[in-house]
């Protein structure tokens, strides 16, 4: 591991806290995907399964900033063990009625309440900015881990769920998704010693951190961002299927996830001059353009080269976004803050792969990738026309707008750099 990332992990409980944040976010790439596949196996429909997962996508949008900002106020033992349980119950009702063929609005029910499940990456990335706080290269050296593990979860998560529902049994994906998200959350919130301390009292507390004209624009741009992902699951797998071999939809997306995971860990190491909001934008305009070659792969291998260097702008992105929120939202709302980004990204998720379901329905694979090309148009656009909102932080607690503009200081030297 280069030094940057040794350093990152001296201070005690980090490596305790980051594996216990991974094992929680395997569901993430997991649940998903893998009720896409469940709904695929057991009744061909490809237009109800990416409803379903849409509906999960749309619930985690609503309740996910309303557990997080519970979560600021009174701590994350407190408030995510019982929402976790939830989540759990609700998974296994939705096994039971697929196992049970049960009516599709049962299905939608238990689906919507799956959707409580905690954002678990703004919890690691939370427990990174309190102990890191005010040391602007290590931050940026732990969210460039962070969106690391979020790509390695990305690279196995779909391989273990279509896998597991391809070839042990339908139900098999979700359900080990579930196992997984039981077992990082009751970990993680096991580790108090690094647990934000909760603010149950501050003036600040007040009112959403969505006031933030800052945080809007990241948010709406992640719906754009999140139709992409979500519609590229979905299309994936049938594009896959069309070509004789389904559970190869696994691996191709791993591929997608491995090219953001090595550009993350590439980026961890560079020392940033620039102006964030400006390579805020440069990297959603490479994001958008990466998509336009997915138009054109007719078969599998060269499916997996596009998707790969689609990848590449992932984690640079995602990133820069956790440093613009740091510098829009008040210390108080961080957790919060981030979670609005996940949650605009499950807006877009549902979206785009309700979408990309009926397209695929309608008109099949090849032109459904259709919808993640006008999804990057989309991204571009909210990212052009609020661009000069990103550029003006606001004092939004201790440290943070000095933070923000040391990105553009060299941490030896002490020397301000020129813009770029």
């Amino acid at each position: 591991m280069p030094s940057p990332y040794r350093a990152i992990f001296a201070a005690p409980g980090t490596r305790s806290f980051s594996v216990a944040g991974f094992i929680g976010r395997m569901p993430l790439s997991m649940m998903g995907i893998g009720v896409v596949t469940m709904i695929s196996q057991v009744t061909g429909r490809y237009g109800l399964a990416g409803a379903l997962s849409a509906t999960m996508a749309m619930s985690a949008a609503v309740l996910g900033p309303l557990v997080s900002r519970l979560v600021d106020r009174y701590g994350q033992r407190r408030v995510l063990r019982p929402v976790t349980l939830v989540s759990l119950a609700a998974a296994a009702g939705l096994l039971l009625c697929v196992q049970q063929g049960a009516p599709d609005w049962t299905l939608f029910v238990f689906t919507a309440v799956i959707g409580c499940v905690p954002s678990l990456g703004a919890m690691t990335r939370a427990r990174w900015a309190e102990l890191y706080r005010g040391e602007a290269r290590r931050l940026h050296t732990a969210y460039s881990w962070e969106s690391i593990v979020d790509e390695v979860c990305f690279i196995f998560g779909p391989i273990i769920s279509i896998g597991l529902s391809t070839i042990w049994f339908p139900e098999a994906g979700p359900l080990f998704a579930a196992v997984f998200l039981a077992i990082g959350v009751f970990w993680l919130t096991s580790l108090t010693a690094t647990e934000p301390e909760p603010h149950p009292h501050d003036g600040s507390s007040g009112g959403s951190a969505l006031r933030s004209p800052g945080l809007q624009v990241l948010a709406l741009a992640f719906v754009a961002t999140g139709a992409i992902f979500g519609s590229i699951d979905v299309v994936t797998v049938a594009f896959a299927e069309e070509q004789g071999s389904k559970a190869a939809a696994s691996l191709v997306l791993a591929v997608y996830a491995l090219g953001s995971c090595l550009a993350g860990a590439v980026f961890g190491l560079l020392h940033l001059k620039g102006e964030p909001s400006r390579m805020w934008l440069l990297g959603v305009c490479t994001m958008a353009v990466s998509m336009i070659p997915l138009l054109l792969a007719g078969n599998l291998p060269l499916l997996a080269v596009a998707l790969f260097v689609a990848g590449l702008s992932i984690a640079p992105t995602m990133v820069i976004t956790m440093s613009l929120v740091e510098a829009h939202v008040p210390r108080t709302k961080l957790t919060e803050g981030m979670t609005w980004t996940g949650t605009g990204m499950a807006v877009g998720v549902a979206l785009g792969s309700s979408a990309a379901g009926w397209v695929v329905d309608a008109s099949g694979a090849e032109a459904a990738y259709a919808v993640p090309v006008v999804s990057g148009a989309l991204a571009v656009l909210v990212g052009l026309l609020g661009y000069r909102r990103l550029r003006r932080p606001v004092p939004t607690g201790e440290g943070q707008r000095e933070q923000y503009a040391d990105r553009t200081v060299d941490e030896h030297e002490g020397d301000e750099q020129p813009v770029a």
